[in-house]
């Protein structure tokens, strides 16, 4: 039976129940890489190509990004579960030990990732106490047998096929 939902924990938990893809919002911003986790990813329009992600209002990581000419998005693969985690971090260099490709436009792409979107901001709306992002798709590529990462229920899991009898 419904019943209303009375706590924000409660209401972050029921909205866990749904698994989204992980993906990094990424650029070089004044020679140094800057980047974030985000999991509310959804296509957008074919025509014209967008996307969108929804971030949390007042993110001073997002402040960086949104003002540049261009930013990465990656995809994460199954293996990133650790990346994920770093990159979604307040302190600390977020960025120590990982690959990543940079373009002439300063977008940053995550390495064996499954998917790279090189995008530009087009119109962010406000949604509550996040911000609905939507991007202009520029250039990408995916990446073939790579299993993406999944985040469900507070936690990184990855796909497995169904096989079917």
């Amino acid at each position: 039976m419904l019943s209303n939902i009375s706590d924000d924990a409660e209401l972050r938990r029921l909205f866990g129940r749904f698994p989204t893809g992980v993906t990094t919002l990424c650029a070089m911003v004044g020679g140094q890489p800057v980047g974030m986790t985000a999991s509310a990813f959804v296509a957008i329009s074919l025509k014209p190509q967008l996307v969108s992600v929804c971030i949390k209002r007042g993110s001073g990581t997002w402040r960086q990004l949104r003002a540049q000419k261009r930013l990465g998005i990656s995809f994460l693969s199954h293996d990133h579960s650790g990346v994920a985690r770093q990159l979604a971090q307040k302190t600390g260099d977020r960025f120590l030990g990982l690959n990543y490709e940079t373009t002439p436009d300063g977008a940053l792409f995550l390495a064996n990732s499954t998917a790279w979107l090189e995008c530009s901001v087009e119109q962010e709306i406000p949604a509550g106490d996040h911000d609905i992002v939507l991007f202009r798709l520029h250039r990408a590529t995916s990446a073939d047998n790579i299993t993406p990462l999944v985040f469900h229920s507070s936690g990184f899991h990855t796909l497995a096929p169904i096989v079917s009898r």
